[in-house]
């Protein structure tokens, strides 16, 4: 038997839910974890062809070849030719100029990637194989300077750093299709 309280009582409580809760009943708040400060957040990055965000340090091919020789040739071989049976990729790094339109694309740094921003991003998050992310800022522009470098894509004498490496063009620069969808921010 339903009497007046008990229904206000009912309703009372579908309001509080309803209240709590967002577009279809997932809370609004979870009311868990920390806001992240700036210095946890400086880890997460990414960098746009435009080189926004690129740090301070720079780098020179002589300082890439010795660091690529300790840090980067178990894995990709001694001429940047790669090792695949190296068991954890070893993909070739440079080469391969003109094969992607062909039944036996090889894709490297030089035939594939269309920015060298890219690159400094990659290496910087994900190398060394063994330890990613433990290049500081002047070694990654180094080892990139020397993979350039091999490349023919910068002389061999060439410094890299914030301002150089947005500069630098591609041989696959415009292999791509640009994305015609508007950037959105995910996250306000």
């Amino acid at each position: 038997m339903c009497t007046l309280k008990s229904v206000l009582l009912a309703v009372l409580i579908a309001c509080m839910a309803s209240a709590a809760t967002g577009q279809e009943g997932y809370p609004r708040r979870f009311e868990f974890g920390t806001t992240p400060a700036p210095a946890e957040l400086a880890r997460f990055f990414a960098v746009p062809p435009d080189g926004r965000g690129l740090p301070a340090g720079k780098g020179t091919y002589a300082e890439g070849q010795k660091l690529y020789a300790e840090s980067c040739g178990a894995c990709h071989g001694d001429k940047l030719q790669g090792v695949p049976t190296a068991g954890i990729g070893g993909d070739k790094l440079i080469g391969g100029r003109g094969t992607l339109n062909s039944t036996t694309p090889v894709k490297t740094v030089e035939s594939y990637w269309p920015y060298a921003t890219t690159l400094f991003d990659y290496i910087k998050r994900a190398m060394p194989f063994h330890s990613p992310g433990s290049l500081s800022d002047d070694q990654v522009y180094s080892v990139v300077a020397y993979i350039l470098g091999e490349a023919n894509i910068v002389p061999k004498n060439a410094t890299l750093d914030a301002t150089a490496l947005p500069k630098v063009v591609m041989p696959n620069r415009d292999g791509f299709v640009p994305d015609p969808r508007p950037e959105i921010e995910l996250y306000r």
